[in-house]
């Protein structure tokens, strides 16, 4: 298990290496294939959290783990009135804060954010891609009790995970977890599951696949990546049938994205 320490290490190294799509998204498959998949994800996130049953121009979010500023600018593109972001590291925090002048950023642990957000009440919260790198399921617990302590009764948590219905994997900087325990863990610190859709099907690990279809799969990715132009060209190819897929679909392989609301 890896110490928080070394996670903290491990992503202020990541981010202050290569502050891209690809430093925050699947590395191995290159940017101009992230650059690809990351606009799956814009649409199927726009879609989800503009469906969300507030006044968006009134709203304050907070969006936890920030990265890059993917979902920040996404939730600024969608109208909201505010948004506060948050990140493990100060790499991050200290872009994003010349990136969006004028926007409230913070360093944080999500599991232990101590008083920096205190008396926060926030319309809803978005975590994308992020809990399943807490690999503590202690930690992972703490972060959605600091996620429930600060969405308002009624306000909302968008979410991304993998939602295993295989059993749990456990690596050194990522932790794939059964669909139960999370669900179990969300409705403990009074989340009421909303929906849950796909939020990539082909473009990503297909970590909730069969071992013939995973190592098949993978390996088709990895190969068809393994330069830039060549990573373009896939990207571009599955772009289409991705977009449909995540549409029409009712369960992915792989990650999802999920609307909660607080009792």
């Amino acid at each position: 298990m890896t110490s928080q320490d070394e996670r903290r290490a491990f992503w202020e190294e990541r981010l202050a290496a290569d502050w891209t799509e690809t430093g925050v998204g699947y590395r191995a498959l290159g940017r101009p294939f992230n650059e690809w998949m990351y606009r799956v994800r814009r649409e199927v996130f726009l879609e989800r959290a503009g469906a969300l049953d507030m006044d968006l121009t009134r709203a304050r979010v907070l969006d936890v783990g920030s990265g890059t500023g993917f979902y920040v600018q996404a939730w600024r593109d969608l109208g909201v009135a505010s948004v506060t972001g948050c990140d493990l590291t100060e790499a991050a925090v200290a872009r994003l804060r010349r990136r969006f002048p004028g926007l409230r950023f913070e360093r944080l642990d999500i599991a232990d954010p101590g008083d920096t957000l205190a008396g926060a009440d926030f319309d809803a919260v978005s975590c994308m891609d992020v809990l399943f790198h807490i690999t503590d399921d202690d930690r992972y617990t703490a972060a959605l009790e600091s996620v429930a302590r600060l969405v308002r009764p009624g306000g909302y948590f968008v979410l991304s995970e993998n939602f295993l219905h295989r059993p749990v994997q456990r690596g050194a900087n990522q932790v794939n977890r059964t669909i139960g325990w999370i669900t179990g863990q969300l409705d403990r610190v009074g989340f009421d599951v909303v929906r849950r859709s796909p939020f990539l099907v082909l473009m990503n690990a297909q970590v909730d696949a069969g071992p013939v279809w995973r190592k098949t799969w993978g390996g088709t990715l990895r190969a068809a990546t393994l330069t830039g132009p060549t990573g373009w060209l896939a990207g571009a190819a599955l772009y289409p049938l991705e977009r449909r897929l995540v549409r029409t679909r009712q369960e992915s392989p792989t990650t999802e994205i999920m609307v909660c609301r607080r009792r």
